[in-house]
């Protein structure tokens, strides 16, 4: 299983300038906790997601943890956000394991400059920088970002969105449509999305709740050995 691609898809659902600021979110939406399930295509459970919003002053925090395993091969990532109230990225913070191998890095924002820092965080690890808009946004700051402008009636156009590497994401609305969520009938909008970086590309399916907050529902991702799903527990 090519853990990063739906790894990608996990956390996004995954910048440019904006135009207006966006209007505070609702309450729930500034202090919440949802719980996924990590589904194999039969159905069985891989593992557990779990992702954090916090609003602290004029900044956001996001996070996301997920624990996962397949017969002989263990995910375990941690990634954190911080984020100005406009959802424009300040710092992004991954740590993963995946199998034998073990990865962390963090990326610093700065707007002013137009750059994006990425430095490893292990023993001589290194530091590169790239161009980055003025809005830059990673990819969990780009998940509820696009939850707000879902719920005022909008689609982000093709951007950047920051995982490590630059990533292009294209999202394109399907409509809504009747998904099973926890074996209950759930009327959700559903978003096709692409993604394409330095090494990879993968499309995938969003599904988001008709509530107040676009509450994510479900995420399927292809693989060669079926479609794998991130199914919302609470």
């Amino acid at each position: 299983m090519k853990a990063l691609p739906f790894l990608l898809a996990a956390c996004l659902a995954l910048a440019q300038a904006p135009g207006p600021s966006p209007k505070a979110p609702p309450e729930p939406f500034a202090d919440e906790s949802l719980r996924y399930s990590v589904n194999w295509p039969s159905g069985l459970s891989l593992g557990e997601a779990q992702f954090l919003a916090k609003r602290a002053g004029d900044r956001w925090r996001f996070a996301l943890s997920l624990d996962a395993a397949v017969p002989g091969f263990i995910v375990s990532d941690s990634y954190q956000s911080t984020a100005a109230k406009d959802f424009c990225s300040v710092e992004f913070v991954k740590t993963s394991t995946h199998g034998q191998k073990k990865a962390s890095e963090r990326i610093a924002f700065d707007a002013q400059r137009g750059i994006a820092t990425r430095q490893t965080l292990i023993a001589d690890g290194g530091k590169s920088e790239v161009s980055a808009p003025g809005c830059a946004r990673d990819a969990l700051a780009f998940l509820y970002f696009l939850r707000l402008e879902l719920s005022q009636g909008r689609l982000p156009p093709p951007q950047t969105v920051f995982f490590g590497a630059p990533y292009q994401l294209k999202l394109e609305y399907g409509g809504t449509q009747t998904i099973r969520v926890n074996d209950r009938p759930m009327e959700a909008e559903r978003l096709r999305a692409s993604l394409k970086g330095p090494a990879s590309e993968t499309n995938f399916e969003l599904f988001f709740a008709r509530d107040a907050v676009r509450t994510p529902l479900m995420i399927r991702v292809p693989f060669a050995a079926g479609v794998f799903s991130l199914e919302l527990v609470r």
